[in-house]
């Protein structure tokens, strides 16, 4: 018969990770909150560019692992909130780039605004631990509750003081579009609590040292792999990349990479839109039928009687458009409003959208009677809101959707709800501000998880880049990297057939998978008492 008893080998390696799980446990004062930091700073590596999802692994194990050394709520809340000051201090530096564009002006409020930043978005993570720690569960019932609360706080920030989704867990998936195709069905959030539970899996077999918690975390580290099959069978049942397309509509993406420094000096305005107009016309290929500039291309003020429309009618073909970026208001005081317009062939205004989204400090200044503060962007004047999200129907194109820059970063909130739904999306955006940083590759991942949510192509415009073209896959037909001078010449993909889950329910998703997690998480922990 063979023997059941462990071998010396075996034994002395699971000695050894006790002895490391009990130091950790035991850590107090600032070891503990460093190493905290230390598991925060680890996790953004999981993010958009390096993608070192594995990283998530010791990051959420140290995690759990310094909760269960926590003897009152209060002290997991610090924990949290500094593994979330390392996660979001990692994930966000570039946001302080911004402040160097004028430096003199900003960029001695540079590291406040960004550690500042971090401390805010860290309380997030500090709530979810409490949460978790007020529950006094363990093993498998503490890590499902652990994704329901992190769920809970990430949809929290979606929203909270206008609302910050910026890297959602979920994201660390993007350079996958097999694993992407679960935003279809529970929106990025499903993919958030598929990093959770698989990161955090190795804590059941390292903690309880059993058969039963070695098959606990096997089961939660095969999750990915079946949502990556299951993506893989939906993308195996798609048209082939750019196979399916919108007939008689072919799209020039123009971008010029103009430096955020350089982009508003009144001596140079002019070149810089001459330098659109050249790329617009140039002679590549088959001749486009809509051109499209990105934020705030026309770096001039379009009102009511510009004569700047027939200037830029000279880039538009025969029957098509222009869709660009532009400041829109009055010269002299009056509102002023950050718009994406059509210009027509005989240099008339088609159509134009307003952002309703407003970056706080970026394009307004939140509580300006109280604040002695002024915003990033060029001029003294705040911008207004638009009405809100709707549907542009303009000549020779499909109905679409307009979205400007962070516009598109909000889950299940990217289309009108009371219009027309769209057949595409449209996102023009100017990350110049972040030069070449993780900020640009991250919101272009968020906007391909979008293009996934709703079924819907998504096409990008943006001055420095990442523009491209994305189907209702999150697959990317066509692109051009970042800080590089071009243009994209590519048709329009078609939209999905049908509707996806996630767009019939919208966030009702999140409350959905909250219910569930809490649930199986009190199911285990029962179960577990028996």
């Amino acid at each position: 018969m063979k023997s059941t008893e462990p071998s010396p080998s075996s034994s002395s390696r699971g000695a050894t990770w006790q002895g490391w799980i009990l130091r950790i446990e035991r850590l107090g004062g600032w070891r503990r909150q460093g190493l905290s930091i230390a598991c925060g700073l680890c996790s953004a590596a999981a993010l958009p560019p390096l993608y070192l999802v594995p990283l998530l692994i010791p990051a959420f194990c140290g995690l759990l692992l310094l909760l269960s050394g926590c003897a009152r709520p209060r002290q997991a809340a610090l924990i949290g909130w500094s593994f979330g000051f390392g996660h979001f201090i990692a994930g966000l530096y570039w946001v302080g780039i911004a402040f160097l564009v004028d430096a003199s002006r900003h960029a001695v409020l540079m590291p406040f605004a960004v550690a500042g930043l971090a401390a805010g978005l860290a309380l997030f993570p500090a709530l979810a631990l409490y949460l978790v720690a007020r529950c006094r569960l363990a093993g498998l019932a503490r890590v499902l509750l652990l994704a329901a609360a992190w769920l809970s706080v990430e949809w929290l920030r979606a929203w909270v003081l206008t609302g910050f989704p910026w890297n959602l867990l979920g994201t660390v998936w993007s350079f996958s579009p097999a694993m992407m195709q679960l935003a279809a069905l529970t929106g990025v959030w499903g993919l958030s609590v598929l990093a959770v539970l698989a990161a955090s899996a190795p804590v059941l077999w390292l903690e309880a040292g059993d058969r039963k918690g070695r098959r606990q975390a096997i089961a939660l580290l095969l999750l990915p792999l079946l949502a990556w099959g299951g993506g893989a069978w939906r993308l195996a049942l798609a048209p082939a990349v750019g196979s399916d397309t919108v007939e008689g509509v072919r799209l020039r993406i123009v971008q010029p990479v103009i430096d955020q420094a350089l982009k508003w000096r009144p001596e140079l305005r002019r070149q810089h839109l001459v330098r659109q107009m050249e790329l617009s016309v140039a002679k590549q290929g088959p001749s486009p039928t809509h051109v499209i500039w990105a934020e705030t291309a026309v770096p001039f003020l379009l009102n009511q009687g510009s004569a700047l429309p027939r200037s830029l009618s000279q880039v538009v073909p025969p029957g098509g458009l222009l869709l660009t970026g532009a400041p829109r208001g009055e010269a002299e005081g009056g509102d002023l409003w950050n718009s994406l317009v059509a210009v027509d062939a005989l240099g008339r205004l088609a159509g134009s959208y307003d952002k309703h989204h407003l970056v706080p400090f970026g394009e307004y200044v939140p509580l300006r009677e109280f604040l002695p503060a002024t915003k990033m962007t060029a001029g003294t004047r705040d911008f207004k809101p638009g009405l809100g999200r709707r549907t542009l129907d303009l000549a020779g194109l499909p109905p679409f959707s307009p979205l400007i820059c962070y516009e598109v970063i909000f889950p299940g909130s990217v289309v009108a709800e009371s219009s027309e739904r769209p057949r595409w999306l449209l996102n023009i955006t100017n990350d110049a501000w972040f030069g070449a940083s993780s900020g640009p590759y991250q919101h272009f991942a968020a906007a391909r998880l979008r293009a996934v949510e709703e079924g819907l192509p998504l096409v990008r415009a943006a001055n420095t880049g990442i523009s491209g073209v994305i189907d209702g896959y999150g697959r990317v037909v066509s692109s051009l990297t970042l800080n590089r001078v071009g243009v994209i010449d590519a048709p329009l993909p078609r939209a999905n057939d049908g509707l996806t889950p996630y767009a019939r329910v919208g966030n009702w998703a999140v409350l959905a998978l909250i219910a569930l997690l809490t649930a199986a998480a009190f199911l285990s922990a029962a179960g577990r008492r028996r």
